[in-house]
């Protein structure tokens, strides 16, 4: 039987994952919950819209609530609580925001739905931290999981390709983060660079809940451009390695694509127009992008630097992460169905 999911928060990873579950001839799209009627609910559930007529649910039992929904036009169908009460729902991907899937979890145990978090929730939250490439097979015994953040995604899938080929020794990474995502209007900095001051940032640890055997220490800071992340990576191989063979473990590794700054992709902005120019769905890159240039070794310590989608690299890995939590698939054939249904590069 297809497991039967709801997507709870309805935001810039609950809108794609819930558009790509649609994708999927394994899974079922229960509904989505969310707090309000927002603009991604007026986009993507109206007349025009990827998802019209998806079910709807209020993920705030309160009044006000209900009646805007209730008002909206959509297909509203209850609360949260209504549709997990039903037994409709096998698994619930919490997108909310932080410290509301903490206080959400309850509610889900409640009625014995298995939940997938994201990175933003603490590694508290769940027995199992998930990155697809390194520990699918982890998610078969619990109840819940995290899909790791997407720079924590990027750097374990970079770091995997790496590790399982040469072995990693030593990591050291500086992460310069995008300041919002592009339709987030509150938030900045306009004209600065806000440094992490806590030094080793979180990322470091946040990459062994997935990856314990790596020692790996980052540092990152906050710019002014909403596009992506961008990553810079120094880091130790146990064995030796070419640049060559270097370059060829990323080419044949998963879910990574390298780009020629000699062709003219020199920046973050080259890469994401060439995703609009092959007609993905918002520009999306669920790939890791890396400067095929920048890769160089030095007596087995290698440098490169890549970019992170921070809007939609986790994708693949939640629509995985159901395929492992309900058992259906193995991690070669989720990533295989995942991959075409998202039109990921080889």
């Amino acid at each position: 039987m297809k497991p039967r999911v709801l997507v709870n928060g309805f935001g810039t990873v609950g809108k794609r994952v819930a558009h790509a579950l649609t994708l999927q001839d394994d899974i079922e799209l229960v509904g989505v919950a969310n707090r309000s009627v927002n603009t991604t609910c007026r986009n993507m559930l109206g007349e025009q819209s990827l998802l019209k007529g998806t079910p709807l649910y209020a993920a705030v039992a309160e009044q006000k609530y209900i009646s805007a929904m209730q008002q909206s036009g959509f297909n509203y169908q209850g609360t949260l609580e209504d549709v997990l009460k039903s037994g409709a729902v096998d698994i619930v991907v919490d997108c909310t925001p932080a410290e509301v899937d903490v206080a959400t979890k309850p509610l889900y145990e409640k009625y014995g739905v298995k939940q997938i978090y994201q990175g933003g929730a603490p590694a508290s939250i769940a027995p199992v931290s998930f990155s697809t490439v390194a520990n699918y097979d982890a998610a078969r015994d619990v109840n819940a999981i995290r899909v790791v953040s997407c720079n924590t995604t990027s750097l374990v899938r970079t770091l995997h390709a790496l590790d399982t080929r040469f072995g990693v020794d030593d990591v050291f990474a500086v992460l310069v983060r995008r300041t919002t995502d592009p339709a987030d209007a509150k938030k900045g900095p306009v004209n600065a660079v806000v440094p992490v001051t806590k030094v080793p940032s979180h990322h470091g640890p946040d990459v062994q809940t997935v990856m314990p055997h790596i020692p790996i220490k980052t540092m990152a800071c906050k710019i002014p451009t909403t596009l992506t992340h961008t990553h810079f990576v120094r880091l130790k191989l146990k064995q030796t390695a070419s640049r060559e063979t270097v370059l060829d473990a990323f080419r044949n590794a998963p879910r990574i694509i390298l780009f020629s700054s000699d062709a003219g992709y020199n920046s973050t902005s080259q890469m994401i127009e060439y995703f609009r120019d092959i007609g993905r769905p918002r520009y999306d890159m669920y790939e890791v992008a890396i400067w095929e240039e920048g890769v160089n070794i030095e007596e087995n310590v290698l440098y490169w630097s890549h970019a992170v989608h921070q809007e939609s690299i986790v994708l693949p890995e939640n629509i995985d992460a159901i395929r492992a939590l309900s058992g259906i698939a193995t991690k070669e054939e989720s990533m295989r169905k995942t991959d075409k249904s998202l039109g990921i590069l080889p």
